[in-house]
Order: structure tokens, then sequence, then C-alpha cells
């Protein structure tokens, strides 16, 4: 084993930014690895080689021994190269291994679902069946032993059953140990129990007490909570939920249960060179909590984008989200003419579930004097909303982390959120008689609860005392990846102890 000192890695994940991304994840497989390299660790990154990466554009090129390697997924033969390139980072060099397999990845355009049915690919049991194997069969052409192998989600979750089974003579193998992430409990890999024969897997794990299969489905995230050295989630406060309440567990309460020893929260960070509003290219005018009167400068430039009039004494609230009832959505449609009856402005940016879709597009019609949306995506208008706007709202039915609401308040919009997962380890309650917290907090979750708690930030804005107050703290806030690699190579040693 390496000295503690200086740790190897090996971080599993199904997307990468820049490179790919449909989400948080892929955030989180970017920074976190350079952080623990600044740090002095040693890590690679292993990801699919997916259709819409570009390898004239990142470099990446073939590796010799690395080329053409077989293994079977049930009766079918199949063959894999793993190649090469670096993370763009101007401060350290991340090596990536890309797995490429032209079936399974290299022809599709997108991730997880095929974007002209809107219906998930058929094969994706079999696309993460070949990334949860493809780790062991580098590992052995590499050489090259990590001391962790950090796998991440439901894409990754049969590693650490190949770990303990079909891999565990390897006399190399006995020296590391898998740390499994949960960034989303909800999505498990759930496929036909007919999955099971292509996964190579001794017989007696295709069984309900000691096996993968759960409610006569093979479940990928279940094999994780099985066979994982260590389990940890991606808040404190989100890690306990899913023991304790039946509801989050995703249906896996008993494996959850029986594991809680060895499961830790972890917050994750954020980009503080991306999100930053001193230096953000993307915004109006740049401002820091010396000038926050300068913030005024992009709420005007955002209110202009929309058609929407400035006025210093109206209240902006932003809105960054996929539209699904997780978050939120539900109570937010259900407040919105009440809400929009108020002297308050409203911005949305999302996607997700047409009925969302239609009734944003009502509001927006009858409301074209208070209520600005974009249905879609755009980086550069995410960043626009959290300088431009005066309050952000994540009413998330749960939330494993959250990212929106730590950029908030680094740009000093006041974040409006109900108490639930990574939500609750990052914004605090304002209290007026002391003049602490940094947002405002709502517990029931119901329509009523989230209107009375937004009521409450209207009131307080009246007040530009109290609110520059509530706008500095949440400035003061530090969510750097910094302080979340060090609990993550605590825990690293934890696991190497175990």
């Amino acid at each position: 084993m390496a000295s503690p000192k200086r740790l190897k890695i090996l971080f599993v994940t199904p997307e990468l930014f820049p490179f790919i991304k449909t989400g948080g994840l892929a955030d989180v497989s970017a920074a976190l690895p350079q952080m623990l390299m600044e740090m002095g660790h040693e890590v690679r990154v292993i990801v699919p080689k997916h259709g819409a990466i570009d390898s004239r554009k990142y470099k990446i090129h073939d590796v010799v021994r690395l080329k053409d390697i077989a293994l079977k997924i049930g009766d079918k033969e199949v063959a894999f190269s793993v190649r090469s390139s670096f993370l763009p980072s101007p401060k350290v060099r991340v090596q990536i291994y890309f797995l490429d397999n032209p079936e399974y990845f290299g022809s599709r355009k997108s991730l997880y679902v095929d974007p002209v049915t809107g219906i998930e690919y058929k094969d994706n049991d079999e696309r993460f069946i070949l990334l949860s194997r493809a780790v062991f069969e580098l590992i052995l052409k590499l050489g090259w032993i990590p001391d962790i192998i950090h796998c991440n989600d439901w894409q990754t979750a049969l590693a650490p059953a190949y770990l303990k089974t079909i891999y565990k003579d390897e006399p190399q193998f006995g020296h590391f140990k898998i740390l499994f992430t949960i960034h989303n409990l909800s999505i498990q890999g759930v496929f036909p129990k007919t999955t099971f024969a292509k996964t190579g897997l001794p017989p007696e794990l295709c069984s309900e007490d000691h096996g993968v299969l759960h409610n006569g489905k093979v479940n990928f995230m279940k094999s994780a909570l099985l066979y994982a050295d260590c389990i940890n989630t991606v808040s404190p406060t989100y890690a306990k939920e899913i023991v304790k309440e039946k509801e989050l567990s995703g249906g896996l309460n008993a494996d959850l249960e029986k594991r809680k020893k060895v499961i830790f929260g972890v917050l994750n960070g954020i980009d503080t060179d991306e999100w930053n509003p001193e230096k953000d290219k993307y915004i109006n005018q740049k401002y820091s909590i010396k000038n926050i009167a300068e913030k005024v400068e992009n709420k005007k430039a955002l209110l202009d984008r929309f058609s929407l009039k400035y006025n210093e004494n109206i209240p902006t609230i932003g809105l960054i989200s996929r539209l699904y009832d997780s978050k939120g959505i539900d109570l937010l449609t259900e407040i919105m003419p009440k809400l929009l009856a108020q002297n308050v402005q409203v911005i949305l940016l999302g996607t997700g579930d047409k009925k969302y879709h239609t009734a944003i597009e009502k509001f927006g019609h009858k409301y074209q004097d208070r209520f600005g949306y974009y249905l879609g995506f755009s980086d550069e208008l995410a960043h626009w909303i959290e300088a431009g706007a005066d309050m952000f709202l994540m009413p998330s039915k749960f939330e494993p982390c959250g990212l929106n609401q730590m950029y908030s308040q680094v740009y000093g919009t006041v974040p409006i959120v109900r108490e639930t997962g990574g939500l609750s380890d990052t914004v605090t309650k304002f209290n007026e008689k002391t003049g602490e917290g940094t947002g405002f907090i709502f517990k029931e979750y119901t329509a009523d609860a989230l209107l009375k708690e937004i009521n409450k930030a209207l009131k307080l804005y009246g007040d530009k005392k109290q609110w520059n107050k509530i706008v500095k703290n949440g400035m003061k806030s530090d969510f750097s990846w910094q302080s979340s690699a060090k609990a993550y190579i605590e825990l690293y040693k934890k696991v190497l102890s175990i």
C-alpha cells in the first residue's frame, strides 16, 4: 500500500466535464481529481468514449498496449480499446483513460437516452457492464495498482461485485479497496432478470437475499451497496436521510440499514474559477463583496434580456432546475398565480416534463410583465441568473447535494430552499435578531409552506440594511473543492483501514 501521504486513486465515472456532461456528476468528476492531484495524490480517471466527445479537440490518442482487449458479456464477445488524454487544466495533468467501443459508446451522440425516441437505450445494461468490468481489465494491462477505486453512481456499481467475486483471486487486486459514491439514489440502474446472465457474476448472486436482484430485477445500485468496501453520498444530511427515511431509500432501505456503519457523507464543492462573480466571463458586470452595489447592473441586463422592466424596489427571483416533481416544480406551479399577483419578478431556466413546459408557457403568456422563462439549458444564462437575481429558489423534495444554492450565496443571491439533503448542509436560516444566516428555509413539503417562506424573503427585501447583511453572509461562504477534497482524503484513509 502506498503511503497515506500519497494515494493512488482510480476514479471511475460515466461522464466528465468538459468532455461530456448531463449533470453535476460530470463537474464533480473533473473538479475532485484535479484538487486531489494539487494536494499531491496520483489520480487517473476512466470514462466511456461517448460519440459526442471530440477526439481531435481534446487530443485523445491510441495506446498500443491497450488496444482490442476482449471480454464476454453473456455469450457475446466484446472488444474494447482504451485511449488516453489529459483533463484540460492549467494547474495539473490528470490522465484520462477513454473506454472506446464503437457499438456501445462511439456511435451514440447521447449518453443514456435515444435522442430521437426519448427512451433509454435498450442495451444500457450491457454498456455499463462493460464499463464496470473494463476497470479491472485496464488495471491488469497497465500494471498500475491503485490504492482506491472510486466508483460513481449506478453506471459503475457492478465493479465492487466483480472485485469480490470473479477477480478475487487476482494476486495484485488484494491491495486496493472500493469507495462507491451515490450521487442520486433515485436512479439505480434497474434491468430485467435476464440481464444477470450477461454480467458473468456467480449464480449465487442471482438472488434477492444475498445478491443483486431487487423486486425480481437486476439492480446495479444494490450491487454496490452490498459489495463496496465503503459508501458515501454527496452531503452529510443526505447520507443520514437515505438510511432513516424509507421514502428516500429508493426501496433499498434494508440494504442501506445493513451497511449504515460504512455510509458517510462528503459535501460536494464548487468550481470557484468557473463560479466567481469577480471573474465570471459570462456576466455583464463583475463584482465582489467589496463593491456589491455593482451587482445591480447584472440584474438590469438579466431583466432586459427577458423584456422585463427594472425597478429597484421589485425583487427578482431566479430558478434553474430540471422540471420534475422531485425538484419541487409541482409546488412552484401551484403557487405561481398567488406569487405573481405580488410585486415580484420571476425568471426560470430549465427543461423536463412536458406538463411543466405547458404550465410555464401559460404563465409566461398571462404574466408577461413579471415572468420570464427559457425552456432548455444555457450555461451562459445560468450565470446571468445567478448574478442578476436577488433570490434563488430551490424547493426540492429531496436533494443529494445541490450546487445552485452554493453558487447563489457566492454571488450574493439569497437562496430560498427546503430543509433536505445538501440544502440543509449549505444554507443556514437567517436570524433577524442576530444578523446571522445565509438564506430562507422551509421544512414542510407543501405549497403553503413554500409561499410563506418566499413571502418572508420578499418582506425582508424591503429592509435594505438587513438584506445587505444576509447577502454579505452568503458571499463570505467557502464552498471550494479544497475542503471537500480533504474530507475525501480522510475517507479514503478510513476505507483503507477497513
